[in-house]
């Protein structure tokens, strides 16, 4: 009897030791598999821009810099490719709905993180997320429909005010109807991180604040504001990628007028319309495709800097969190 007990403890700690190696070949798997995955998807990014580039090429051994960034006019078929006001346009466009974009939904951020109760925050939430997987066809119709007169009725109106230097007349499809489209895109992106990177500082920070005398506004502005700053500036670094390389929604209501925009009531022409409506179109054009592909590449340096900031700015609020 004492020999069966004896042998059964030895296959139990047999037993034990395989699962331990096997937890470990497990551990050492998964290991590979994500770092594989991840430099795959590093190696992929770099296929895509060293592919841009080689297509972009003979637009840049045949055209300087200067030349193509500084140039007004479009004409392909006289060799004309000046890309400024694409550039401007995408950069008007963008930071238009920024300025729309940022106070709106670093307010609703707080709100649902810092002021509303648990039930109606489990209400809001659901519908941030569900703006986030709308397909951007819808909000470009939407635009069409909802925006885009919307606009046309007010540009008389303020024209006619003489505060801002506008037409009486205006269609509608302009950098303004363009910057509220992409506002509400880039809305759901600022509010659900923002409200994590609000949830990830500490209650302490709260009491030792409410313990002073201060009002819950002024913990929040003075203290909670502070440790998360970093959070939220990668938030709005993010939802300005979004912004700047979308396509579709703006497309449909900014105008594609190959012109600088005078003002928000105007139309113009982003980088990502110009790719869009004219790519796979009078290619037979020497230069042509590579001049629409090097405004591709401008357009993916853009979004992949914006988005490794960000993501350093994360980095360094974790460890700000975790280290004090």
């Amino acid at each position: 009897m004492c020999a069966f007990t004896a042998l059964s403890h030895v296959f139990q700690k047999i037993n034990g030791v395989i699962q331990m190696y096997l937890r470990r070949l497990k551990d050492i798997v998964s290991g590979l598999l994500l770092q594989v995955v991840a430099v795959l998807s590093s190696i992929i990014i770099l296929f895509i821009a060293i592919l841009l580039y080689w297509r972009a090429k003979p637009i840049l051994d045949t055209k300087s810099l200067s030349e193509l960034f500084l140039g007004m006019h479009w004409m392909p078929s006289q060799g004309d490719f000046g890309f400024l006001p694409s550039i401007l346009g995408t950069l008007y466009v963008t930071m238009l709905a920024m300025i729309i974009a940022i106070p709106l939904s670093v307010l609703s951020a707080i709100y649902i993180a810092e002021y509303a109760k648990e039930s109606v925050r489990s209400k809001i939430l659901p519908l941030v997320d569900l703006l986030a997987g709308i397909p951007p066809v819808v909000y470009g119709v939407w635009g069409v429909l909802v925006v885009v007169p919307t606009v046309a009725y007010i540009a008389p109106i303020i024209g006619k005010l003489g505060i801002i230097g506008v037409s009486n007349y205006s269609t509608g499809f302009s950098l303004l109807s363009g910057g509220i489209v992409l506002a509400i895109m880039v809305f759901p992106i600022i509010i659900s991180i923002t409200v994590q990177v609000l949830k990830t500082v500490p209650f302490e920070v709260r009491e030792a604040s409410f313990s002073l005398g201060a009002t819950r506004w002024q913990t929040i502005k003075h203290a909670v504001m502070r440790l998360a700053l970093p959070g939220i500036v990668a938030a709005i670094i993010l939802g300005f990628s979004r912004a700047f390389g979308e396509t579709m929604a703006v497309l449909m209501v900014v105008g594609n007028v190959f012109s600088i925009p005078t003002s928000i009531f105007g139309p113009a022409y982003p980088l990502t319309a110009l790719i869009a409506n004219n790519y796979g179109e009078m290619m037979s054009i020497p230069l042509y495709d590579s001049a629409l592909l090097l405004a591709a590449l401008i357009l993916m340096f853009v979004i992949l800097s914006s988005t490794v900031v960000a993501r350093l700015v994360l980095i360094r609020l974790e460890k700000r969190m975790i280290y004090g």
